[in-house]
């Protein structure tokens, strides 16, 4: 340990964080986790990140990687191990003008991106939270207010620089090292440490964002007509659907849609959303021109002592009618989690399922349920939770890793279809034998 902790003080050009020091309380927990690491190490540099992964694995010690640190399985975060915390390493540039490429550090956030590219009248399809880090949501999909048009986070980028578990740096896109490109679009941080990203972007303008409301007592029929009016909408529009609410009135909170149309052109927009405004009786609207930018929420830290419990899983076209009744049902009752139902579809399904490590291309809808509060209150509420998702068991596949608090071998294959986790497994073992990244939905390598 003295000697590789010397050679890390040596070659490490960023911070060391030790317990004990001013910085460390904040420095040592995730966002949704708490932790008591050994060491924090800050990189600054691409040399810095292999010093920081060769020390870890060379003092034989536990190893998480933190980017926005918004996992809700918390793993950027750790008890006695390392933590490489790249949050230094947030630079966004356009790259190319022409083709709207743009470099973005392993450690940025969406926040960050979106600010930096409004000026050059940019976008990239991301998530909708503006702390949620580049490189935590990439790497395992990338789900939000473009998803129908863009796609996936992952779906934008060409290209990529990869520190592996020996400490090489190893240059990824479609021409070089193929098959791991294929892997860290999502295979999540199972393969290495992402410390830059080649995205394409693409020219935005304002978007008509918001939310129409409706009673919870027509939950049942707007869900349904909801569902098959996405199935035609015009690809611009991307919708999530929430309802039973907890701090909204739960059984009695309205069923709140949000739309976000990718268009500045009012009647484009109106042609597009007017149908959802017709699905029941519209109780709130404000649903306005935005610029895309302001789509983004700022994500809310869990006071300390509160749990989430958060579960997901994926809809196909002939499911959807009977896991949207299922849904209905369960948020009208006492003590429901708190449910939201995200459209998919578009150009997410026109990818091939096995084009990248994120398989779950054919589903129309993404079902998420989310319980919180202090540990007895979400134990209390575990066995009605159990129940609910053992009824929609037979009509959802997979799940989504970045909606997932656990990282089960449930949770892992649920994540990877048996033909992905076998590829990336094979891919694991040229880059990550000994299994140093093991702090994720963790695939061990074949």
């Amino acid at each position: 340990m003295n000697t590789a902790l010397d050679t890390l003080r040596r070659d490490f050009g960023g911070d060391i964080i030790e317990p004990g020091a001013p910085e460390y309380e904040p420095a040592s927990r995730s966002v949704l986790a708490s932790g008591s690491p050994a060491f924090v190490l800050r990189p600054r540099s691409t040399g810095d990140v292999r010093a920081a992964v060769r020390f870890a694995a060379g003092a034989g010690l536990e190893l998480s990687v933190r980017g926005g640190g918004h996992a809700f399985a918390g793993f950027g975060t750790n008890d006695g191990g390392v933590v490489i915390d790249l949050g230094l390493l947030a630079s966004v540039e356009v790259t190319d003008k022409e083709r709207h490429l743009v470099r973005i550090g392993g450690g940025a956030t969406w926040g960050q991106v979106a600010d930096a590219l409004a000026p050059h009248g940019l976008a990239i399809s991301s998530g909708d939270t503006r702390s949620v880090g580049v490189g935590g949501l990439t790497l395992s999909g990338g789900i939000g207010w473009k998803v129908r048009k863009y796609g996936l986070a992952l779906d934008n980028v060409v290209a990529a620089e990869v520190v592996t578990a020996a400490g090489e740096v190893v240059p990824v896109s479609a021409q070089e090292n193929p098959e791991l490109f294929w892997a860290i679009r999502g295979g999540g941080g199972n393969l290495g440490v992402v410390t830059s990203f080649v995205f394409a972007a693409h020219p935005t303008t304002d978007v008509f964002y918001g939310r129409i409301a409706f009673p919870a007592s027509q939950a049942g029929a707007v869900l349904q007509g909801w569902a098959r009016y996405l199935r035609t909408a015009p690809e611009e529009l991307t919708s999530i659907v929430s309802f039973a609410n907890p701090f909204a009135g739960g059984p009695e909170a309205p069923v709140e849609i949000q739309v976000a149309f990718d268009g500045d052109d009012p009647g484009l927009a109106a042609r597009a959303i007017d149908p959802i405004r017709r699905l029941g009786t519209v109780i709130d609207d404000d649903v306005a021109p935005r610029p895309y930018a302001d789509t983004l929420v700022e994500g809310a830290t869990p006071p300390p002592g509160i749990r989430l419990v958060i579960r997901s899983g994926f809809v196909g076209e002939q499911a959807v009618p009977e896991a949207l009744r299922i849904l209905a049902e369960a948020g009208a009752s006492q003590g429901s989690p708190f449910i939201a139902v995200r459209s998919l579809g578009g150009a997410v399904s026109r990818v091939a399922a096995d084009a990248t490590a994120y398989a779950h291309r054919a589903a129309e809808l993404m079902v998420v349920t989310t319980t919180l509060g202090p540990a007895p209150v979400v134990e209390a509420a575990r066995p009605a939770l159990d129940a609910l998702w053992a009824r929609l068991a037979p009509h959802v596949d997979g799940a989504y890793a970045n909606f997932l608090a656990s990282a089960t071998q449930e949770d892992v294959a649920a994540v990877y279809p048996a033909p992905t986790y076998e590829r990336l497994a094979a891919v694991k073992r040229h880059y990550d034998p000994g299994n140093l990244f093991a702090g994720n939905h963790n695939v061990r390598p074949r």
